[in-house]
């Protein structure tokens, strides 16, 4: 997920030198508990959107039109912003907002200027200003609310930017804008509306069928209401979009390795461990760091493809930030491959780095006993045991050990 084109904002064009009455209006532009499944993957998109496809996040200017308040003369100002001078257009905006500081036009290109340079907190304060000026000389201008509104957003402060955008977004009910809806939507999910963002999510899907983050929070929405099907469909419906988008491979992998854990039928359980190699797949493509192909070994162990499970989770655990988990799954593949004394040195290490992992403890118990290593496999046994007293798999496992312990 790297650069993102720019959007159209829409605003008033700031007073000319003289004092002119006449107004004109430029249109925006439409931009375009079971162990194999730990740990579980955290969702990893932002509100920004990265991906060269994603065109709802960054902030163009808009013609503004033009107002008589106040006494500053802004036509340079604007001028800069319009030829995408945003630096000097903010200097200069600010440097009239000193001596007119009752001149809303010179806050409004401040505020404008300064979304284009991504500093959201200086436009969210700029914009702020703007529309109080306004308010009180009862010219409202909703094309600067909105953009406060964007502010908010494209700055983390989601309870105040959603005021402004459920205003945006009703102002034209019959044909909503897909990027103020898209801002609406995170803004109700980050403060904990997710059913309300879920409707306005599928509107922005109605606009934009392809828009992947929106399917991607629709997954993250159902995912959390236990609908995996939903969340599922979602997910490829995003990755076919944006292949590039590696929280949702990562999310759509864990998705499926869920509904097969869960799935009493074999052979639908077969195919989504398969679809969750397929998933993992598309995930490394894109991402090759060791939470990333430890998810993948778990696809490939769930799916019995251990010998290529053990070769990916090699490499992982070669990584400084490998964690007992990715060693834990080494060692299962090795396990089931039959190559028990690289499972129990994997186990081992797995041990180390999750002394309190109970799963551990008992595979490394396995994996001794097998190798006829009585009394390690009775001290593995027992370290779970002691971790999980009312386990009976661990209990009857000592007491079939005990007898060739010595």
């Amino acid at each position: 997920m790297l650069a993102a084109s720019v959007v159209a904002a829409q605003s008033t064009r700031p007073r000319r030198a003289t004092k002119s009455t006449s107004k004109s209006t430029a249109s925006a532009e439409k931009p375009a508990s079971d162990p194999l499944l730990r740990p579980e993957p955290q969702p990893t998109p932002g509100t920004r959107r990265t991906s060269s496809n994603d065109s709802l996040l960054d902030v163009q200017p808009v013609r503004p039109v033009a107002n008589t308040v106040g006494t500053a003369d802004t036509k340079h100002a604007y001028l800069l912003l319009e030829q995408k001078q945003f630096a000097a257009a903010a200097k200069e905006a600010k440097q009239l907002t000193a001596t007119y500081p009752n001149d809303p036009e010179a806050w409004k290109i401040a505020g404008f200027a300064e979304l284009n340079l991504k500093q959201y907190a200086e436009a969210a304060k700029d914009l702020e200003k703007a529309v109080q000026l306004q308010r009180l000389a009862k010219q409202e201008d909703p094309n600067t609310e909105s953009a406060l509104g964007q502010a908010y957003v494209l700055g983390e402060k989601y309870a105040e930017a959603l005021p402004y955008l459920v205003a945006a977004t009703s102002r034209n009910a019959d044909k909503p804008d897909a990027m103020m809806l898209y801002y609406r939507a995170i803004s109700e999910y980050k403060t904990g509306k997710p059913a309300d963002a879920e409707k306005t999510f599928n509107a922005v899907i109605k606009l934009n069928p392809k828009d992947s983050l929106s399917l991607f929070y629709l997954a993250q929405i159902a995912l959390a209401k236990n609908d995996l099907d939903g969340a599922i469909a979602s997910l490829n419906r995003a990755t076919v979009n944006d292949a590039r988008l590696s929280g949702a491979w990562t999310l759509l992998t864990s998705a499926y390795l869920r509904r097969a854990a869960m799935n009493s039928d074999p052979a639908q359980a077969e195919a989504d461990y398969l679809n969750a190699v397929r998933a993992g797949e598309g995930l490394i493509k894109v991402r090759t760091d060791a939470e990333a192909v430890t998810l993948f070994g778990q696809a490939l162990i769930g799916s019995k493809q251990f010998a290529r499970a053990a070769s990916a989770l090699e490499r992982a655990t070669a990584a400084q930030d490998a964690s007992g988990v990715t060693f834990y799954l080494l060692g299962i593949a090795h396990s089931r491959a039959g190559a028990f004394p690289k499972a129990i040195a994997a186990l081992e290490t797995a041990a180390k780095k999750s002394p309190d992992d109970v799963n551990v403890y008992r595979e490394l118990g396995y994996a001794y006993e097998v190798s006829k290593q009585y009394a390690k496999a009775l001290g593995a046994y027992q370290r779970g045991s002691a971790l999980a007293p009312a386990d009976a798999d661990l209990k009857e496992s000592i007491e079939r050990v005990k007898p060739f312990a010595r």
